[in-house]
C-alpha cells in the first residue's frame, strides 16, 4: 500500500523547486516583508515551516518599518512587525489554512488563494498556512495522525503565541486540507473546555481515503482504483487495507454533534475531475446529521434542507439547528459551482465570501 500513500500524500512532488519560498515576491507579493516565514515547533521534535500574510492594508500603512526588517526565515517571530500587526490589533481575524497534497505553501494556485482571502478584507484578514511535516522546509515524513498533530500545532500558535481568541479564527481547508480542518476542528471541540472558532471552510473534500481511491483521478485522468472495477472484491479488499483512512464524513458528524454553535461551509465545482462533488453532498449529509440526536436518512434531510438556485448551474443547499438562546446555533452550507475545478476553486470569490460571511456574523469582544 505505499503507493497509495505515495499518491495520497505527493510530499515530494514539486513543481516550484526553482523558486524560493523564503522570496515571496517571486509568487507575487509586494516584497520579502509582504509575509514572513515562520517556524513552529512541535514537542515531538518536527519543525513547521509556515508564511503568514499580511492583509495589503494594513502592510500598505506599515510598509516603510516593514520594509526596514531582515527579511527571510524567522526564529523569533514574536520580534517581527508583521507578527505584531496581527496579535496586538483586537480586530484582526485569522484565516488558517490546511492545502491540498503535493508541493509546498508556496505551489500552483495556492499563493493566489491566500492574495484573495486576504483581500476580501484588506485591513483585517491574515492568512497563516502551514506545510505538514515532510512537505517543503518541514521536517518529518507524512502520516495521517502526523498531519493532524501538525494542524492542531499550528492553531495552538495561533491561539497562544499570536494570542488569537477562537472566535476570530476561520479553519480553512482545500483537498487533503479539508481532512486535517475536520480532525482538528473535532479535536478542539473534544477539549475540556471546549473551543470553538468563529467557523469552518471545507473546499474540494472528500468523505473518506477508502472512498475516494475508487472516484479520485490523478491529474483529473484516472481513479486510482479504477482498473479493478471488474473485480469489486479485490476493489473492496483493497480499500478496507488502506492505512491512511481519513475518515472525514464521520469525523466531521462527530464535530458538528458536539458543537454548540457552529458555521461549516462546504464548497466543490461541479468541474472538479479530481474529487467527484458527491463527496462534497455526502460531507453535508454527516454534518446535518450530527445536529440529530438519532440519526435522519438523506430523504429526510432533504425534505427538511432549504435549496437556493444560484444562477443556471449551481445551487446551495442550508440546513440550520438550535436556537440561540437555548442551545446554540448550528449552520451549515453547502455550495456547488459551475467552475472553478479542483485546485482554482479556493482563489474563486465564493471561497473568499464564504470568509467574509462567517467573520461578519462573528459578535467580537
Amino acid at each position: 500500500m505505499a503507493g497509495y500513500s505515495a499518491t495520497l500524500y505527493a510530499n515530494n512532488i514539486n513543481t516550484a523547486w526553482w523558486q524560493n519560498p523564503n522570496r515571496p515576491e517571486q509568487f507575487g507579493f509586494l516584497s520579502e516583508a509582504y509575509d514572513f516565514h515562520i517556524q513552529i515547533r512541535k514537542r515531538d521534535g518536527e519543525v513547521l515551516y509556515a508564511w503568514h500574510i499580511l492583509p495589503i492594508a494594513v502592510y500598505t500603512r506599515n510598509e516603510r518599518a516593514l520594509l526596514d526588517e531582515p527579511s527571510g526565515l524567522s526564529h523569533d517571530v514574536a520580534k517581527n512587525l508583521a507578527f505584531k500587526l496581527l496579535s496586538t490589533d483586537p480586530e484582526s481575524r485569522l484565516v488558517i489554512n490546511f492545502h491540498g497534497n503535493a508541493g509546498t505553501v508556496a505551489q500552483g494556485w495556492r499563493t493566489d488563494t491566500y492574495r484573495s482571502l486576504t483581500s476580501s478584507a484588506p485591513d483585517k484578514i491574515h492568512v497563516l498556512t502551514v506545510d505538514y511535516r515532510g512537505f517543503g522546509y518541514s521536517t518529518g515524513s507524512p502520516t495521517e495522525q502526523g498531519l493532524i498533530a501538525d494542524g492542531i500545532a499550528a492553531v495552538v500558535w495561533a491561539m497562544k503565541d499570536a494570542h488569537i481568541p477562537p472566535n476570530r479564527i476561520v479553519i480553512f481547508g482545500q483537498s487533503l486540507g479539508t481532512a486535517v480542518a475536520t480532525a482538528v476542528a473535532e479535536h478542539f471541540v473534544l477539549n475540556s473546555p471546549t473551543i470553538e472558532f468563529a467557523g469552518i471552510v471545507l473546499v474540494a473534500g472528500f468523505s473518506d481515503i477508502p472512498t475516494l481511491m475508487t472516484t479520485y483521478a490523478a491529474g483529473g485522468i484516472i481513479p486510482i482504483l479504477s482498473p479493478l472495477r471488474p473485480y469489486p472484491a479485490l476493489q473492496r479488499f483493497f480499500a478496507r487495507h488502506i492505512q491512511e483512512t481519513w475518515f472525514s464524513a464521520a469525523r466531521l458528524n462527530n464535530f458538528v454533534r458536539r458543537s454548540r454553535n457552529l458555521d461549516l461551509k462546504i464548497i466543490h465545482a461541479r468541474t472538479d475531475y479530481n474529487i467527484p462533488w458527491a463527496h462534497s453532498t455526502t460531507l453535508f449529509y454527516a454534518a446535518a446529521n450530527g445536529t440529530c440526536e438519532g440519526s435522519m436518512s438523506r430523504k429526510q434531510i432533504d425534505d427538511a434542507k432549504i435549496t437556493e438556485k444560484i444562477g443556471d448551474d449551481s445551487w446551495a443547499w442550508y440546513w440550520k439547528a438550535g436556537n440561540a438562546r437555548d442551545e446554540g446555533i448550528k449552520k451549515i452550507k453547502l455550495e456547488i459551482v459551475q467552475h472553478g475545478g479542483h485546485n482554482r476553486l479556493p482563489t474563486y470569490a465564493v471561497a473568499a465570501k464564504a470568509i467574509m460571511n462567517i467573520f461578519e456574523l462573528q459578535t467580537l469582544p
